[in-house]
């Protein structure tokens, strides 16, 4: 089981989230997105919007993708 931080996925808090492997630990990552956009929680809406201008431009998201996948392949 490996960790990661919130902050380490481009979030904005601590929370560790604990996953077998890097599609699991993507989906926590959402699940746990998708709660803070619910509560329109102000630092994780910050950390949206700055994924979301990393998304207007695929080499960009893969290279963040790729970098996040070889981080947690380290753990």
């Amino acid at each position: 089981m490996k960790k990661m931080t919130c902050k380490q996925l481009g979030g904005a808090c601590d929370l560790v989230l604990e996953a077998n492997t890097f599609d699991e630990m993507a989906e926590l990552s959402k699940q746990h997105g998708t709660e803070m956009y619910q509560k329109n929680e102000p630092a994780h809406m910050k950390a949206m919007s700055e994924m979301m201008e990393l998304i207007k431009s695929p080499d960009a998201m893969n290279k963040w993708f790729t970098e996040k996948r070889e981080e947690f392949d380290k753990l």
